[in-house]
């Protein structure tokens, strides 16, 4: 839309200059930055609070920056929840996934996790709940509360447990760290998320 009216001007240096910005935004932002823009925006206000405007503001740079890399909103929402599905699912839990100790993987799983958990901090995850009739983000929420409930029950299997406790040992614990995230946005005298961290591990893995 910019570039049409770009090119009625007759003179080329006017094209030039009026096309540089353009171009030197296009090249400074990526997708992935302005998709993790949103996702910043969405654990402020859930999906309303994207919008084209405030996020170019925020990013310092105008909405040609924007069109260089998505053709509307939706399309920035869509690359946003799959943004946070590919880092906060399966491939996000790699690292965890490859501990070959299932005893020191559930431990350094719970710590890591436990400590993120800061109080009053805005939640990706929790706000996307209040835009859950969104097929989008049932697809996206549901991607990683699989992968991490996968992972959590093969390590208790790995622990010993039998399949059908290690699933439900693995529910339990993850709805408990997702009891701790929500507490945590009401919460700013929660206990110091290493002592957390030291309860979770004591009654989440297994003697």
């Amino acid at each position: 839309m910019i570039r049409h009216r770009i090119f009625r001007f007759a003179n080329p240096s006017i094209r030039w200059r009026i096309l540089l910005p353009v171009v030197n935004e296009s090249s400074r932002l990526s997708a992935q930055d302005w998709a993790r823009a949103a996702l910043k925006a969405i654990a402020d206000g859930g999906l309303a609070a994207v919008a084209v405007e405030p996020l170019a503001r925020t990013l310092g740079v105008t909405k040609g920056s924007f069109y260089a890399h998505y053709r509307n909103r939706d399309e920035l929402i869509t690359a946003a929840l799959t943004e946070w599905a590919r880092s906060h699912g399966a491939e996000g839990l790699t690292e965890f996934a490859a501990i070959a100790d299932p005893a020191r993987r559930l431990r350094e799983l719970l710590t890591t996790v436990v400590q993120a958990v800061q109080p009053l901090a805005p939640s990706v995850h929790l706000s996307l709940l209040g835009d859950r009739n969104d097929p989008r983000v049932r697809d996206a929420v549901h991607q990683v509360n699989q992968a991490r409930l996968e992972l959590l029950a093969r390590t208790y299997r790995e622990l010993g447990l039998p399949p059908d406790r290690a699933t439900s040992r693995a529910r339990v614990a993850y709805a408990a760290i997702l009891g701790l995230l929500h507490l945590a946005q009401t919460d700013p005298d929660a206990p110091h998320s290493a002592v957390l961290a030291d309860e979770a591990t004591a009654i989440f893995l297994p003697s």
